[in-house]
């Protein structure tokens, strides 16, 4: 038997005691009055006489995170959902026999309930003066690694409860990414965008090119897929004269794991009547911007070591300028489509049926120039081969409206001026059926004849962007995981 199952075993013989002594060890009637933050806060400031003056009671529930015994006194921690801790003093002549009993059979991880003023001691350490107390919730469980830490990754990703409930550092990112979307609202809204909810299930996976997860309707006896993007629905409001949508949601793709990648995420999308995609790379300089000053203060960041400058305005960069100027490769390759294309195909680069020059350029990008991209970076000029969705360029129709922005080598942001013209669109979503029919398991399976006639109603010019919250948060909690910002990530099974 390991030591964890002798404790658990231990500590369910003292819960049946408990209840044949008639203590309800999970009693549901107790009110705290105050958190310790807020205690903290309010009184942290006051010396030992001011708080003997106070003359008011405290009432507070926390779990028990440490005990010194000491005889007929006892000192304890407890931390609540606030993540402050604090100390408390227990007395048995204050509290009385039957209550310090109780307390002497408490184990680490309980969480219970104090009544009692505030005082300091010697080492003017800010404490409860315990008058009474309530065991609120019997833990059958010890807590991981005797309260100190818990540092074991696979344990902290699959036992996120046990992660937040001894490693402060966790429950500070959470509460910062509630913020990030908080200030990302706050920014859209003022702007004059809508949020709205678009469908999770579909029936004709499109917006991106990702393989979808597949799901069924009973009752309507219908194939359905979890999203892989929200973009054709939100279009379809921009048809419908909301002229600037939001939505902050889940998407879901098909796809591995990896330290920047879960196949559940939370992606921001946004569209705006009347603008191009210019407008949002200017946009989206002043949300990041607003949301890091807001929520740190400066935007002169560190990022896994790397100081990164998010004040406006970013670096922009064409795409093929950045494979010479950035990766090295000479230009006359670059404008050899051949030669492009054997360079890619060297580098290991699988060219699908249809796929070439484009394909080729963005492959050998990914390659060798996005992890030399720090600084916030704008990448345009996108080839029209792998941007089915966007609007060509007025000057070089071989190139669309769109850019791509980089942070700390990885990319945050896709936008584009949005292709409006319904005929232009069926064409493509034809060559993206042909594709799939073909074996490309990533593309539509079926015309969204639905969303071209929305098209045919009208959709006034539009730029619309995508920004990964998860890559956000992970920027601006210097996490190096996607794991590290997302509560419960996906995980491949226990053995």
């Amino acid at each position: 038997m390991s030591s964890a199952d002798r404790i658990s075993d231990q500590r369910r013989e003292k819960l049946a005691e408990l209840r044949q002594q008639g203590v309800d060890p999970f009693f549901n009637l107790f009110k705290p009055s105050h958190s310790i933050d807020r205690i903290k806060e309010q009184y942290e400031p006051l010396g030992g006489p001011e708080l003997e003056g106070l003359d008011q009671n405290f009432r507070l529930a926390g779990r028990l995170m440490l005990l010194r015994e000491f005889g007929k006194a006892s000192f304890c921690h407890i931390q609540d959902g606030s993540g402050e801790r604090l100390q408390a003093y227990v007395q048995r002549q204050v509290v009385g026999e039957e209550a310090f009993a109780l307390f002497k059979k408490l184990d680490l991880g309980d969480i219970v309930g104090f009544e009692g003023t505030l005082f300091r001691t010697r080492t003017q350490e800010l404490t409860l003066a315990v008058k009474s107390l309530t065991l609120l919730t019997k833990s059958l469980k010890p807590l991981p690694e005797k309260y100190h830490g818990l540092t074991d990754v696979e344990t902290r990703y699959r036992q996120r409860y046990l992660d937040l409930m001894v490693n402060p550092q966790v429950r500070e990112v959470f509460a910062k990414r509630s913020a990030i979307i908080r200030l990302v609202r706050q920014f859209l809204e003022g702007r004059g965008f809508l949020e709205v909810e678009t469908p999770m299930m579909q029936p004709i996976p499109g917006g991106a090119t990702a393989r979808p997860f597949i799901t069924h309707h009973q009752a309507l006896d219908m194939t359905l897929y979890l999203r892989i993007a929200p973009e054709l629905y939100l279009k379809r409001l921009v048809v419908g004269g909301l002229e600037r949508v939001y939505e902050i949601n889940r998407n879901f793709r098909n796809e591995g794991l990896s330290i920047q990648h879960n196949p559940e995420f939370t992606m921001l999308e946004f569209y705006q009547a009347y603008a191009t995609y210019e407008d949002l790379m200017t946009l989206t300089e002043e949300l990041v911007a607003y949301v890091a000053q807001n929520l740190l203060g400066t935007l002169k960041i560190t990022y896994q070591g790397q100081e990164i400058d998010l004040t406006p305005p970013w670096r922009r960069l064409d795409l093929r300028e950045s494979l010479t100027a950035v990766g090295g490769i000479p230009p006359e390759v670059v404008r050899d489509r051949e030669a492009l294309v054997a360079l890619a195909k060297k580098e290991g680069v699988t060219l699908r049926a249809g796929e070439g020059y484009g394909r080729a350029l963005t492959k050998l990008f990914d390659l060798m120039v996005e992890v030399h991209l720090q600084q916030p970076t704008f990448i345009l000029g996108y080839p029209l081969e792998t941007s089915p969705l966007s609007r060509k360029n007025d000057t070089d129709p071989e190139v669309v409206d769109r850019f791509e922005l980089f942070i700390a080598s990885r990319e945050m942001a896709n936008a584009f001026s949005e292709l409006n013209d319904p005929d232009d669109q069926r064409q493509r979503f034809e060559q993206q059926l042909a594709a799939h029919q073909a074996g490309d398991e990533e593309m539509p399976h079926a015309l969204d004849e639905d969303f071209v006639n929305a098209l045919e109603h009208g959709l006034p010019p539009t730029a619309g962007e995508g920004i990964g919250i998860d890559r956000l948060v992970m920027l601006l909690t210097d996490s190096p995981s996607i794991r590290d910002v997302i509560l419960f990530p996906q995980l491949r099974p226990e053995r």
